[in-house]
């Protein structure tokens, strides 16, 4: 192990464009055609590297690949480069707690918003600290490097042929649970569901993302009626700002319900606690890094809430990350570890694998960013 105190002395940006099988739609009307995100790489001073991806979301964040670049290139590097990010008297299995990365997390949001930028340079610093401290990222960020995580897989809104020839293809590579996108067409939504449990049996479970669409006259209604086809929950049934009938639909305990779009950050999070609106929480590393990430895992299990990590539909990269945070005590649903089996082609040098349900961290552990894949996948903005 190092002994010396590195400092954060360069980021840098790759874009690049994975293709898909088919297009990812939810909400109203977002659709999602490629993967066309943000490789992130962090140096430190002593030599060095982590690395992490920020997936843009501009239906949601507001973020494109043009704003992750440019706010990382002219707000976010020229802020923290220079900074020390590792104490040598730091505990050494609370990376969360060392001072230096608290300067840095302070710096980084005095720039409001910009979600995922602010992520990835989190994520990739840590990533950069374990190879500093040489030890494996699992064991920097305190985590089993054997965990075996169970993980749920992204099915979008359409026809039901597709979406069930969808299903059954990732089933048979893998897959147990899915997370089933609703609220364009409730009837609609209702026999595609039933023709999924029907294709796939009993042996894989399904839950719910209303992205927010539902109105709160129709959602007690429409949770029983997810509730009686053996759905395990519903992701964000009620549009955000309707704390109060989001809190009531909680309340009347016809499904747990898990919050996503109303827990962007802690700030968020300390809200939907106080007004209690969900069971379960959907953390993203890949909005909120490990570093916030942590505190909002520790805010929820102390209010008794269950939790799961999500995806913003990363490449193999943002799945390696998200895995490692995964792993943490405390997570006990599902996480949305999969959706690289949507893409045909990834820039790691070796493919994730599913075992039964399972990702292995170990062996997501040992992928890396393969150079060569990712030169060939790369966009000159």
């Amino acid at each position: 192990m190092s002994t010396t105190h590195p400092s954060l002395e360069r980021i840098e940006t790759t874009v690049f464009r994975l293709p898909m099988h088919g297009s990812l739609q939810w909400g109203k009307s977002s659709r999602l055609a490629e993967a066309r995100h943000v490789a992130v790489r962090v140096l430190l001073s002593d030599g060095s590297e982590g690395w992490a991806e920020a997936p843009p979301r501009p239906t949601i964040y507001g973020e494109t690949v043009h704003s992750i670049t440019s706010v990382i290139r002219d707000e976010l590097a020229p802020r923290v480069a220079g900074l020390p990010v590792w104490d040598a008297d730091a505990p050494p299995n609370a990376p969360w707690h060392a001072p230096s990365l608290q300067r840095l997390q302070s710096r980084l949001h005095e720039v409001k918003n910009n979600h995922t930028a602010k992520a990835a340079i989190d994520m990739a610093v840590h990533a950069a600290l374990a190879q500093h401290r040489g030890l494996s990222l699992a064991h920097h960020l305190g985590v089993r490097a054997a965990a075996r995580l169970r993980v749920s897989y992204i099915l979008g809104i359409g026809d039901r042929e597709t979406v069930v020839t969808e299903a059954q293809r990732v089933v048979d590579q893998g897959v147990r649970v899915l997370k089933v996108k609703v609220g364009r067409d409730w009837q609609e939504d209702l026999a595609r569901i039933r023709e999924l449990q029907a294709a796939l049996g009993p042996g894989v479970d399904l839950y719910a993302d209303a992205n927010e669409c539902l109105d709160a006259a129709a959602a007690p209604a429409v949770l029983d009626a997810l509730a009686a086809l053996g759905l395990r929950y519903c992701e964000e049934p009620l549009p955000v700002e309707q704390i109060a009938g989001r809190a009531a639909l909680r309340a009347g305990g016809r499904l747990p319900l898990i919050a996503d779009d109303s827990a962007f950050t802690l700030r968020d999070l300390g809200r939907e606690l106080a007004f209690d609106t969900f069971d379960i929480l959907n953390i993203k590393t890949a909005r909120t890094g490990y570093t916030e990430s942590a505190a909002m895992l520790a805010q929820a299990r102390a209010a008794g809430k269950g939790i799961m990590v999500g995806s913003q539909a990363g490449a193999g990269l943002g799945t390696r990350c998200a895995a490692h945070f995964a792993a943490l005590p405390g997570i006990d649903h599902p996480s949305e570890l999969s959706f690289f089996l949507k893409l045909q082609a990834d820039i790691l040098d070796r493919p994730l694998m599913l075992h039964d349900g399972y990702l292995d961290l170990a062996e997501a552990a040992a992928a890396r960013v393969d150079p060569v894949r990712l030169a060939a996948a790369r966009v000159d903005l």
